[in-house]
């Protein structure tokens, strides 16, 4: 080891192979499509998989559903000692508008500094920095103790299967701190906003679009409870304020659709109408509380109007984290990113929820950080800076050393 010191393992990190890693992951498409399964998380994960097998790690491959496979993986030093956690996910978002992108989505071209295409950003950039970040420690030969466990699962997009998964088959037992590995410009998230994923539903009578009044419209009713909807944001706001690291909560309708099944027309009145509500809440809100306040404005619309029925299904929610500064892991990725930038880190919250929420629930203090601006996620032109994640990847190498060595 060059001079002895953990700080020092930054100088094993391969840059070269840190940008191939990373182009190859790009260029290997994993939007999760039902009916494509080129398309989704299993080429990448086999892909992953033989690369961490070459490195030497010892590497498990779990199907969560057909196609949709979890790679875990240990650098175990053989001594006793905590587990620190490291968690990148395999899948992207669509790429969308082809006509809106000025590089080839998987092309991974690399333009004035920076890696273009899905998933440059959010996330496999960062995938590739825990890889890479791991593999400097092996080349490095550093001491440490107990052992470190890569978490690579599918569906961060989605509902959040693989973690799910990963948690409910007992690989997060024993787990002491993770590292998070998503796109925040190397600040240190502390913080993460809990999420409610809501269903609402309103029922009417399907009838002649020029004869209304023999029918019930269930979009006019759905306008009602949007209206108090918004008002039940704006008290939010006004009851917690802006919270420094997290900002204001909200209750955004995300997906409006009449009639629910069918074929629209424009002469037919629908019997059905939907919306979709993605809730973001900060500390001091509580998710039950929020939910009795949206079934008591269904509740009194019902009252108002005798042709109002509407339901309320909550299908998804994460409860908003947070991790004390002092924590261990929280230290340890704090003092890396003094030893690689000379620079104090700057503190922050995640605007939504990350696979992390769930180690949260299960008592793993988390830390959410990484390389690429957190605005370009899911954007046309993805990208992340080179530079950033160099850094990035030196930074988990010396957080791991200092924490299992702490």
């Amino acid at each position: 080891m060059i001079g002895g010191t953990k700080e020092n393992v930054r100088h094993y990190v391969d840059q070269d192979e840190l940008i191939d890693l990373t182009r190859m992951l790009i260029q290997i498409p994993s939007v999760y499509r039902p009916n494509e399964k080129d398309g989704n998380e299993e080429k990448v994960a086999n892909f992953v998989a033989d690369y961490l097998k070459e490195m030497g790690l010892t590497v498990h491959i779990q199907e969560v559903v057909p196609g949709r496979p979890n790679v875990i993986a240990f650098l175990d030093s053989g001594k006793p000692g905590k587990t620190l956690l490291f968690e990148g996910h395999t899948d992207v978002v669509t790429e969308g508008d082809l006509d809106k992108w000025s590089f080839d989505p998987f092309g991974a071209e690399i333009k004035d500094g920076r890696i273009y295409g899905r998933g440059a950003c959010d996330t496999k950039e960062n995938l590739a920095a825990a890889i890479s970040a791991v593999r400097a420690i092996k080349k490095s030969g550093e001491s440490f103790k107990g052992k470190i466990l890569l978490c690579i699962p599918c569906d961060e997009e989605g509902l959040m299967i693989g973690i799910k998964d990963f948690i409910h088959k007992g690989w997060a037992k024993g787990v002491d701190g993770a590292i998070i590995c998503e796109p925040e410009e190397n600040q240190l998230c502390i913080y993460q906003k809990g999420a409610m994923r809501v269903i609402i539903k309103t029922y009417g009578k399907m009838a002649h679009g020029a004869m209304p009044l023999t029918g019930i419209n269930p979009m006019t009713k759905m306008a009602k409870i949007l209206v108090e909807l918004d008002k039940l944001e704006q008290r939010e706001k006004m009851r917690l304020g802006e919270h420094p690291m997290l900002g204001l909560p909200s209750i955004t309708p995300t997906i409006l659709q009449s009639p629910v099944t069918g074929e629209p027309q424009i002469n037919v009145m629908p019997d059905t109408c939907m919306a979709t509500l993605d809730i973001r809440t900060v500390p001091n809100q509580e998710h039950s509380e929020l939910k009795k306040e949206m079934e008591d404005i269904l509740v009194r619309l019902g009252e108002e109007d005798e042709d109002f029925k509407a339901t309320l299904e909550v299908i998804e929610e994460r409860p908003w984290t947070e991790t004390d500064k002092n924590d261990p892991v929280v230290r340890s990725i704090a003092n890396a990113y003094k030893s690689v930038t000379g620079k104090e880190p700057l503190y922050n919250g995640v605007p939504g929820a990350t696979d992390g929420t769930f180690l949260h629930m299960e008592g793993i203090p988390v830390v959410v950080t990484g390389a690429g601006d957190r605005h370009v996620p899911h954007h046309a032109d993805e990208y992340v800076d080179i530079d950033e994640l160099i850094k990035t990847t030196e930074m988990y190498a010396v957080a791991a050393l200092n924490f299992l060595n702490e």
